[in-house]
């Protein structure tokens, strides 16, 4: 096996591993569907659906990274009505935020705020965050949006305890290294800064910040885009 390219064979093994996470998703809901009212809730649903959310915003995010690496992940950018943007982002979480008792709610700052930015590449960093923050989200999650120094400010808060000190002091280094208590590898901050910095206008580019705080006083997710 001379010659052989790694990297592409780890991709398409992870775009297979993606296409059976969305048979086995179609396969549990149609499932669910069978089973009487009374038997569909309970708590293992939620984490069963939590964590088909998490898998496949992993897989996402590594064929992200190795598109990016070979220069094959094309930046569309469009304009786009905020609202709809984040609502259409919660929606596909309702049922895990539901079975959590989470109470998710959008802000934003004006009606008809516009954003122009990739819609496939932008939803995919939210819905990384948005699972990350259902993780450790006690009742309630806030996506806001407004416009901030001529750029696009989204921002993903909980009211969870926040992001460790350490993790905020080093926010400038995403790849952090394998964390053996959380499993975390600081690939979907890298994922989100990249996808930020991919979004450029007049010389300057998207980025990402992490903060404690906010209207729920937990953990602030931001990205900014131009």
């Amino acid at each position: 096996m001379s010659g052989l390219d790694f990297s592409t064979v780890i991709a398409s093994t992870v775009h297979d591993m993606k296409n059976s996470l969305a048979m086995l998703g179609q396969a549990h809901a149609q499932w669910l569907a069978q089973l009487p009212e009374e038997l569909r809730g309970g708590s293992e649903r939620g984490v069963i659906e939590y964590e088909f959310a998490r898998l496949n915003g992993m897989l996402v995010q590594l064929l992200g990274l190795y598109k990016l690496g070979v220069n094959q992940l094309p930046l569309r950018p469009g304009y786009q009505e905020v609202e709809d943007f984040i609502c259409a982002q919660l929606a596909r979480h309702d049922e895990v935020l539901h079975s959590r008792s989470i109470a998710a709610r959008c802000e934003v700052e004006e009606f008809d705020l516009m954003g122009f930015f990739d819609q496939e590449l932008l939803g995919s960093v939210v819905a990384n965050v948005i699972a990350n923050s259902i993780r450790y989200a006690r009742s309630a999650l806030l996506i806001s949006a407004r416009e901030e120094h001529g750029q696009l400010l989204l921002s993903i808060n909980d009211d969870g305890v926040g992001y460790p000190t350490a993790m905020l002091d080093q926010q400038a280094d995403y790849v952090l290294g394998l964390n053996q208590s959380s499993g975390s590898t600081g690939l979907g901050l890298y994922f989100a800064a990249r996808i930020a910095e991919l979004h450029e206008r007049n010389g300057v580019r998207g980025r990402i910040e992490l903060r404690n705080g906010g209207p729920l006083g937990g953990g602030e997710f931001r990205i900014y885009l131009p």
